[in-house]
């Protein structure tokens, strides 16, 4: 097996096990604290904005090679064994139905609102500060 398979593979598991976040958080089964960073984790996700863009250089990656499956993989492992078994069947069933990957409006204005709340927190640390 070589590197490329290798990463083909873990990549297509980051995307069946985000799904499966989608699943678990409405399953009745799943911990309440699961089922929260699960949405939280699903909404940046599928958000067509990134929290950092990605044409910063370097920077713009790490969310998605690092930040983003290091909470995909903590909030599987927050979910009991069952729960996870289920909504990874209904992950896979829905990827060969549906093939493509879903996106989240809401998550878009959610990285938007948090941008906009950075932008207003720096504004009003930086303004006191400026001479004038």
């Amino acid at each position: 097996m070589n590197i490329g398979h290798s990463l083909k593979a873990w990549a297509q598991r980051i995307k069946r096990d985000g799904l499966t976040l989608w699943f678990a958080a409405r399953h009745p089964d799943a911990p309440w604290y699961a089922k929260a960073l699960g949405l939280f984790v699903v909404a940046y996700a599928l958000s067509p904005i990134d929290l950092i863009p990605d044409f910063i250089p370097v920077l713009g990656y790490v969310d998605d090679v690092l930040l983003l499956p290091a909470l995909i993989w903590l909030t599987v492992a927050l979910l009991p064994t069952a729960v996870l078994a289920q909504c990874r069947a209904q992950a896979d069933a829905w990827i060969i139905e549906n093939g493509s990957r879903p996106s989240s409006k809401a998550g878009a204005v959610m990285i938007v609102v948090l941008w906009i709340a950075l932008g207003i927190a720096a504004w009003l640390w930086l303004a006191p500060r400026l001479p004038g």
